[in-house]
């Protein structure tokens, strides 16, 4: 059957990505120096924050995306607070070339998945009676270029 455009069947084949699943896998929050840490601020502490994706295939066309994100909040030699967040989520991508595949899994994925962790970081840290700590966007472009440099250098050594 084809459609009005007359395109046929060529839409069956049209790329896909559907989120079949969101969770939180593991999530840890530490406030090391409370009460303390929460009244002896003094200025603005130093955050610093980590970012990993992972990936792993479920089935044929169903992946497993995990962002991870670890951070800390350091004022002087006292930690403020330390966070570790892994949130995944289920993805079935199909019709989507092989040369695509794995930026579509790397950049695509986490990029839909963001929001959701910066979310759970922010409520988190709230929780622990600080103000919520709003990541900035993250470039998974260049997240995943940088994998792809640090996974030929490793090649090229060994």
């Amino acid at each position: 059957m084809t459609d009005a455009n007359g395109n046929g069947a060529s839409q069956d084949l049209a790329p896909q990505m559907n989120v079949l699943a969101q969770y939180t896998k593991d999530l840890s929050f530490e406030n090391p120096n409370a009460p303390r840490s929460l009244t002896s601020q003094q200025g603005a502490p130093e955050i610093s924050i980590q970012v990993n994706v992972n990936l792993r295939q479920l089935a044929a066309s169903d992946y497993e995306v995990e962002l991870l994100l670890e951070g800390s909040a350091v004022e002087g030699a006292n930690t403020l607070f330390r966070f570790d967040l892994n949130y995944g989520g289920v993805f079935r991508v199909q019709n989507v070339p092989e040369q695509d595949l794995q930026p579509v899994l790397m950049i695509e994925c986490p990029r839909l998945l963001f929001p959701f962790a910066r979310e759970i970081v922010a409520n988190a840290i709230r929780g622990g009676g600080f103000p919520p700590l709003l990541i900035d966007p993250i470039d998974f472009v260049s997240l995943y270029r940088q994998r792809l440099a640090e996974n030929e250098n490793q090649t090229s050594v060994s």
